[in-house]
């Protein structure tokens, strides 16, 4: 608890500079320049650098990622009002004017990712300049480097070029830089993932919670795949595989934190650390996924708690029919991945409305949980790696890897002959395997199938809109500019291009 709480007084650590007319910065008063003097300093500091992750994954990454695209949508509650931040990006109808958009999520999205960006840097900056604990030094510098790539990557995924900033902003002036290429971009994660590989202690070496070298392989391997380096995925992969680190939990559910005792399970890779309680480490995104208005008595049997309180507003990430209906019979996940519950208050004729099952915990205090955020999982690996030898024509190597994470869910081996049958039912089975992980947008996105895939989705929404969670009420319909901007990025945040001359 108490690195918790020193990663967060670290944030205002991290954040202060000094005016340029200043020579002598007071002993008293931290800053980059007083604070950075030992292990303990830099520990500290590169525990903030993570505090981002949790506002991203809790109340971002699912908007972004998930409901924007075919897996998700919005329950309407056309008593609530408008909610264009959010069915703008499940509509696919965010206007942009010079390039940009106000959309809210957009640029709390961009700033996070540029707060655990200023934090890394300034750690980069100043660790090779302090003497301490060599392999406490690797450690640390490790996990910056793979937390500005990481940063980056969501960055270059979402918006393509961005700014690419390396060294501590000490001046107003010097934080408006030009937009680097995605090339540019990409080539720098690659540069710091491959630094971070051997500084980094296996999982069974370091401390729960913190990136290993398996997580920065495996994001590596995921940054190769989205430029199709297909040999270069398979090559830092392959220790991954071999490292007998990670292995699929028993069952599908199991990989999901739903205690205590199961978080960073033997499955987990890395995933985003939440605490139940009022330390403010806790999540709440559970309760941001309900359709509503729910009431306390439906939703205490889901969460459990001892105080549950009725929720109204309009409900978000609502499982798709179309996700509904990708699972295969007989598919063990479908069951763990996905409830119903019945809302007495619902306009909706039949009131039964799917949920997101598979983050579902008890838990004791109303809209306050602990649950971890899973961002990359053996079974994503073993799919990772699946994809890399397919694509390079090894289909039986392949087979094989994609075979273990269905045995795992019930299914037969697959049926799948050939490179591009076996590479299709690859990019099914990643659907499903990964439902509601915020994989989705970015699966059909570096595949180049955003017009096959969304066009048709939004064609079904507006023809039958009772089946997507409208009410049968005159008026609740789709807009008109719904599945207008079928982009492969998103506008850049137009509060940004305020302070920015670049964009």
């Amino acid at each position: 608890m108490k690195k918790y709480i020193l990663a967060i007084a670290a944030v205002g650590i991290l954040s202060t500079s000094c005016d340029d007319f200043l020579t002598v910065v007071p002993e008293t008063q931290l800053s980059s320049a007083t604070f950075f003097k030992n292990q303990n300093d830099f520990e500290q500091a590169v525990n903030a650098a993570y505090v981002p992750l949790r506002n991203i994954v809790n109340n971002r990454a699912w908007l972004l990622g998930e409901m924007h695209s075919d897996n998700t949508y919005y329950a309407r509650n056309v008593l609530f009002g408008a909610v264009d931040p959010q069915e703008d990006l499940a509509d696919f109808s965010l206007l942009e004017s010079n390039g940009t958009n106000p959309n809210g999520h957009l640029t709390d999205q961009w700033r996070q990712d540029y707060q655990i960006i200023a934090r890394t840097n300034q750690i980069l900056d100043l660790i090779d300049d302090v003497e301490f604990d060599a392999d406490a030094k690797a450690n640390v510098k490790g996990q910056a480097l793979f937390l500005r790539a990481y940063a980056y990557f969501e960055l270059v995924r979402y918006w393509g070029s961005v700014p690419l900033h390396l060294t501590p902003v000490a001046a107003r002036e010097e934080a408006a830089l030009p937009l680097s290429s995605e090339a540019e971009i990409y080539s720098q994660i690659e540069q710091d993932l491959q630094a971070a590989v051997p500084l980094l202690p296996n999982k069974s070496e370091q401390q729960a919670g913190r990136v290993t070298s398996g997580a920065a392989r495996t994001l590596l391997a995921n940054v190769y795949i989205n430029q199709e380096k297909w040999s270069d995925a398979e090559q830092i992969l392959t220790p991954v595989v071999t490292s007998n680190q990670y292995q699929l939990m028993t069952s599908y559910d199991m990989a999901f934190s739903k205690n205590t005792s199961n978080k960073n399970n033997s499955e987990s890779v890395f995933e985003v650390q939440f605490l139940e309680g009022s330390a403010g480490l806790n999540g709440n995104f559970m309760y941001q996924f309900m359709p509503r208005p729910i009431s306390a008595s439906e939703l205490e049997p889901i969460m459990g708690t001892s105080n549950p309180q009725n929720i109204d507003g309009e409900g978000n990430n609502i499982p798709t029919p179309d996700i509904i209906e990708a699972y295969e019979d007989g598919d063990l996940r479908k069951e763990a991945s996905i409830g119903n519950v019945y809302l007495e208050g619902s306009f909706r004729d039949n009131k039964n409305y799917p949920y997101i099952k598979k983050f579902q915990s008890f838990h004791s205090q109303h809209n306050n949980h602990g649950m971890n955020w899973p961002v990359y999982r053996y079974a994503e690996v073993l799919l990772f790696m699946a994809e890399a030898l397919n694509e390079q024509g090894k289909t039986t190597e392949a087979a094989m890897y994609l075979n273990m994470v269905r045995d795992r869910a019930g299914l037969d081996d697959t049926t799948a002959s050939g490179q591009a049958d076996l590479g299709e039912a690859i990019f099914k089975e990643r659907r499903v395997e990964l439902a509601f992980e915020n994989k989705r947008w970015f699966d059909i996105q570096r595949t180049n199938r955003i017009e096959e895939i969304i066009i048709p989705h939004g064609q079904r929404i507006v023809a039958n809109p009772l089946d997507y969670y409208y009410p049968p009420l005159e008026g609740a319909v789709p807009r008109p500019n719904v599945f207008s901007n079928l982009s492969k990025f998103y506008p850049y945040p137009a509060a940004e291009s305020d302070l920015s001359p670049y964009f």
